[in-house]
C-alpha cells in the first residue's frame, strides 16, 4: 500500500518536472543557460 502511494507521488513529481522543464515560459532561460559555455563572460559584466 505504502509503496503504491510513494510510486504515485514520484510519478506525479516526475510529470510535474517534465511539464515545468518544457513550458514555453522557461525556453528563454534555458536558451541563455545553453549559451553560457560559449560566451567569453564579458556580456553584462561591468
Amino acid at each position: 500500500m505504502v509503496s503504491g502511494i510513494v510510486t504515485a507521488v514520484l510519478l506525479a513529481l516526475f510529470i510535474g518536472g517534465w511539464i515545468w522543464a518544457w513550458s514555453p515560459r522557461r525556453k528563454r532561460e534555458f536558451e541563455d543557460a545553453a549559451r553560457l559555455p560559449l560566451s567569453d563572460g564579458e556580456e553584462g559584466n561591468p
